[in-house]
């Protein structure tokens, strides 16, 4: 039963300042990731053209091994961070990735050499959700996480849109011999700036000093049981255990068949639009720019929908499985963006049917996104929420690494026509969400607390 003090709204709005500096960290993040992907087709250009002679595959093979890194790391990650806190755990984190992102522009054009070091970014990645996931645990009401986690959850699209205007802009100013070494050095760079902000303001609740006493209820509502409102950040997890209860195997599937979706449009949406419009570096960066921002309305909106439920009194796993499904079937658009996209059909207005139809895509991950992420807080107490999160991630890291296998297989397959190559991707990226939530929905068809970790 709540008390009268718990069930008044927060006074204070502390926690909201947290999120913030969590969606800052996962705008660098999304920033320093994303620059590849705008240097695609110079690193895919002839050698004797200035480029480094790259194939579609070489360029997969690359986001592949990154991803793979990320992937595995993330497990660790996780079971690091739950050990060591938030607060340490994602500022190592931060240090690491931005240093091998500048060191990307120092290694010339080897791919090898690019694959080693992109390689090392990706375990300083990995630390990012895992920490981020687990303050979202510790600051907010499980009423209120689907909405933080949409918010800060939104960077990874606020990061994709400045790298869609700073990396172009990069190549035509300094040039292609310059520019990509640049974007990379100016890119890797900001992270530094966010460190100091992140250890000025951020402690956990329990030693938080700005945090009223009204809000630090507020925060609780929503809990369970006594060990749910535990509020260190630092925790012993029976690790092994986890993977015993099937809410760990539903997540894992989730993150597994619907990851990859995402960074398929992060780093091939730019050739996509390339190959299949014949646009420019300079045309590229407004359609690219418009998709990741039409993405973060739907991930905030999509993290609105189960607070909404939850407050006119469905239990929490309903409303958000609920929410979920419907997420699952906007997707289904992006089966039509190949017709919408003849240029033979619909004259020049193909290429923004097509941008539509990949809007609508994007901004139903980002909102399905908002939702997977905040069912570990729902079903795992808060010093498990870390580790979860790191092995789900590692399960979708390996499906980002099938994802971009295929994509640069059947672009390579296909090269005389790149349309039906990514009629291909398209088909993958459009039922891979109904796909998940039904294996989800098996696993897991009510909720039940876990209480003996």
């Amino acid at each position: 039963m709540n008390s009268p003090s718990q069930t008044k709204p927060a006074t204070s709005h502390f926690r909201w300042i947290i999120c913030a500096l969590l969606f800052f960290s996962t705008t660098v993040n999304y920033m320093d990731r994303q620059v590849v992907s705008y240097l695609k087709e110079f690193f895919c250009t002839a050698t004797s053209a200035g480029g480094f002679g790259w194939s579609n595959t070489d360029y997969a093979n690359l986001i592949a091994w990154f991803t793979l890194f990320y992937a595995g790391i993330t497990v660790g990650a996780g079971w690091i961070i739950d050990k060591i806190g938030t607060k340490l755990g994602l500022a190592i984190s931060l240090i690491v990735w931005s240093v091998f992102g500048i060191a990307n522009a120092f290694v010339g054009g080897a791919i090898t050499a690019h694959i080693i070091v992109r390689s090392l970014f990706g375990v300083g990645e990995a630390g990012n959700f895992p920490a981020s996931i687990k303050t979202v645990a510790e600051w907010f009401p499980k009423r209120e996480r689907a909405l933080a986690t949409a918010m800060f959850n939104s960077g990874s699209n606020a990061g994709a849109m400045i790298a869609a205007l700073f990396v172009p802009w990069c190549m035509i100013y300094f040039g292609d011999q310059r520019g990509w070494k640049m974007a990379f050095i100016f890119t890797g760079s900001v992270g530094f700036l966010w460190l100091i902000f992140w250890f000025w303001l951020y402690n956990p609740p329990s030693k938080q000093k700005r945090l009223s006493q009204t809000e630090y209820n507020y925060i609780h509502i929503d809990d369970e049981t006594v060990a749910d409102q535990s509020t260190g950040d630092k925790a012993k997890v029976a690790w092994w255990k986890l993977f015993s209860y099937r809410q760990l195997w539903a997540f894992c599937i989730g993150k597994f068949m619907t990851d990859g979706i995402w960074w398929f449009l992060l780093f091939w949406l730019p050739d996509y639009l390339h190959k299949q419009f014949n646009m420019t570096k300079a045309e590229i960066m407004l359609p690219t720019f418009i998709i990741y921002g039409v993405a973060i309305v739907g991930s905030i909106f999509g993290g609105s929908i189960p607070m909404f439920l939850i407050k006119r009194g469905m239990p929490v796993y309903k409303a958000r499985m609920t929410t979920m499904f419907t997420i699952a079937l906007f997707p289904l658009v992006v089966l039509t963006t190949q017709y919408f996209g003849n240029v033979a059909h619909f004259g020049d207005m193909a290429k923004y049917l097509a941008i539509t139809t990949i809007c609508i895509g994007a901004t139903a991950h980002q909102a399905w996104s908002a939702n997977i992420f905040t069912t570990v807080s729902d079903m795992f107490p808060k010093k498990a929420v870390g580790s979860v999160t790191g092995i789900g991630t590692m399960a979708g890291g390996i499906g980002g690494v099938i994802v971009q296998k295929i994509a640069g297989y059947v672009t390579d397959a296909f090269k005389a026509t790149p349309q039906h190559a990514y009629l291909i991707m398209f088909v993958i990226c459009a039922s891979a969400y109904l796909i998940a939530w039904t294996i989800m929905k098996i696993l897991v068809p009510r909720h039940k607390p876990i209480t003996d970790l």
